[in-house]
């Protein structure tokens, strides 16, 4: 795997440095003083789990390497709390407090912390660094911060990835296992969200990047394979899941966008974090929320492989059109009185095309399906290892079990539609008609 981070690193638009392995922390110092040169000040930014995890440490061996240390602590009571962009106001404010010119953010957490960080980076207008101190997340290596706004929509800040990244896989391997099950889990969804991008390409929908397809998939069932070594945090396979995750964030950073990494299985958490779920008072991970509708996605794409589109009737599907303003009506009316009403009327928008490139479309795909069916194939793994996999590292894998329903599930596979302006596969029900039928057939209530 050390070929490809290397090639990874090299097309990546921020991280100059990325180091995996065991007790690899000892060496933050020297990465700090080679990637940023002239700084004599690190801010590490952290909670109080990650601070005793790694942020102590990597304070001590900055300030004997001669690097003044700060820090800030978020929820230093130990609440759980969401990436959202009012703790980026908290840090950036504490950060500037510091003294900003010439100090250096060191994230020094998991997913949320390295958001945080990363946009009070970006917004400061210095780069940073990350130690990683779980393998829960493709986000440490990304651009942009995934954080909830003000007005309560997921959205993605931009802002550039870090500079180094120190992921110690010692460390890593401390943190409590549901966090593997959820960097898993965020790992697995790497193959919907390919077969997502695929079927998209192959309807002229979606902009191919060679690039970064391959740093994301070429690696990506070897880093999936051990399903139980993973929850048993042994060496090997650990580590493969964390440059598996790391993978995920350099493509996003080659294509600048994070189609290469996920797929409609994320919108789903997507709106489930936008309506402040919660599961037995707590929240439920973005990574555990991401496997359950992976597994929903990979049946989804089973009834998609079951069906013959050499067959599609193009006329019938044209039925299924609307024109933009009947369009934007629906995307109004399925946001209407939340925080976000024209989430819907955006997407629309965004993802238009008249009814006779919608013909041509159908056509080209109709006409190529057994070669659109062969490369699905390939891309796409059985359901049932999904399943499988996913229970051996721990993830659930039902709505219910993450406290949705199936009828919040059909609802919301409705909503995706409207949610973003990426081309996915359920887009492509939508137009079919099989939208509910596939979505309940994946949900074993039809």
């Amino acid at each position: 795997m050390e070929d490809i981070i290397g090639r990874a690193l090299a097309r990546a638009t921020d991280t100059k440095a990325c180091v995996i392995g065991e007790g690899v922390l000892d060496e933050a110092p020297e990465l700090f003083k080679r990637h940023f040169p002239g700084a004599r000040r690190a801010f590490v930014v952290c909670d109080p789990r990650t601070r005793k995890a790694a942020g102590e440490k990597v304070a001590a061996l900055l300030s004997s390497a001669g690097v003044e240390a700060g820090e800030h602590v978020l929820e230093p009571g130990g609440r759980t709390f969401h990436a959202d962009y009012r703790y980026v106001e908290e840090t950036r404010d504490a950060f500037l407090a510091f003294g900003a010119e010439g100090a250096v953010p060191v994230a020094a957490g998991s997913g949320v912390v390295n958001d945080i960080a990363k946009r009070t980076a970006g917004e400061t207008g210095v780069p940073y660094m990350t130690v990683a101190t779980a393998a829960s997340v493709d986000g440490y290596s990304s651009f942009g911060a995934a954080l909830r706004s003000p007005e309560g929509s997921k959205m993605t800040y931009p802002c550039p990835a870090p500079r180094v990244i120190v992921a110690d896989i010692d460390v890593m391997r401390t943190a409590p296992a549901w966090m593997a099950a959820s960097g898993f889990a965020d790992l697995m969804a790497k193959v919907p969200a390919g077969a997502d991008w695929i079927l998209a390409s192959e309807l002229g929908a979606a902009e191919w990047h060679e690039g970064a397809w391959h740093t994301v998939q070429d690696n990506l069932k070897a880093s999936l394979e051990d399903a139980d070594g993973v929850a048993a945090a042994r060496a090997e396979p650990f580590t493969r899941l964390v440059e598996g995750l790391m993978l995920g964030g350099f493509a996003m950073q080659d294509m600048q966008s994070s189609r290469p990494a996920s797929g409609a299985e994320h919108l789903f958490s997507h709106l489930l974090e936008m309506r402040d779920h919660v599961f037995k008072g707590e929240i439920v991970p973005h990574g555990i929320q991401v496997g359950v509708f992976t597994l929903f996605m990979c049946r989804v794409y089973e009834e998609i492989l079951a069906r013959d589109y050499s067959q599609l009737d193009v006329e019938a599907c044209l039925g299924n059109w609307r024109p933009l303003e009947e369009e934007c009506r629906i995307g109004e009316a399925m946001f209407a009185g939340t925080k976000f009403p024209d989430l819907g009327v955006k997407a629309a928008k965004a993802k238009f095309v008249g009814r006779e490139e919608t013909r041509a479309r159908l056509e080209g795909f109709k006409a190529r399906w057994p070669e659109i069916r062969a490369r699905l194939v390939a891309q796409l793994v059985p359901s049932e290892t999904v399943e499988r996999k996913l229970r051996a590292v721990g993830a659930p894998v039902a709505p219910e079990e993450i406290g949705s329903t199936v009828a919040a599930t059909l609802a919301d596979a409705r909503k995706t539609v409207y949610m973003r302006d990426r081309y996915m596969s359920l887009d492509f029900l939508s137009l079919t008609g099989e939208l509910d039928l596939f979505a309940r057939r994946a949900l074993g209530c039809a």
